[in-house]
């Protein structure tokens, strides 16, 4: 059975502890508790991704979660066609990891155009 629910987040500071608090709850309510702290890191990653690089000035973002066949798949939605890419970071750097960190806990990321514009940034997390 797929299950999928999606939760739209304002262009605050505030709305990437949301984006984690949101995928908590639907994980656990779908009784899902392995790579919960995995996918909770990524949303935190590509939420902050997101509000500080993705999104157009007001504009928010979109957090899509889908469950089938013992995969959940995580998806990030915002307004900027911009294509985000691993960096090589500085051990004194204070940011910058996110999508590194992203590449090893998920089993596959990447980023799609979205229509009329943005992207998607989505990542997959085998749970069976």
């Amino acid at each position: 059975m797929i299950k999928t629910v999606q939760r739209f987040f304002e262009a605050r500071p505030e709305s990437v502890g949301q984006a984690r608090d949101f995928v908590s709850t639907t994980l656990t309510g779908w009784g899902w508790a392995e790579r919960h702290d995995d996918i909770r890191l990524c949303v935190s990653e590509l939420a902050t991704n997101a509000l500080v690089h993705g999104t157009v000035a007001d504009h928010g973002f979109l957090v899509r979660l889908n469950a089938e066949d013992g995969v959940v798949r995580l998806e990030v939605h915002d307004s900027r066609r911009r294509r985000p890419e691993p960096r090589q970071t500085a051990a004194t750097d204070l940011s910058g990891r996110g999508l590194v960190l992203v590449a090893a806990l998920a089993d596959g990321w990447g980023v799609h155009d979205r229509t009329p514009l943005g992207k998607i940034v989505w990542s997959c997390f085998k749970v069976a």
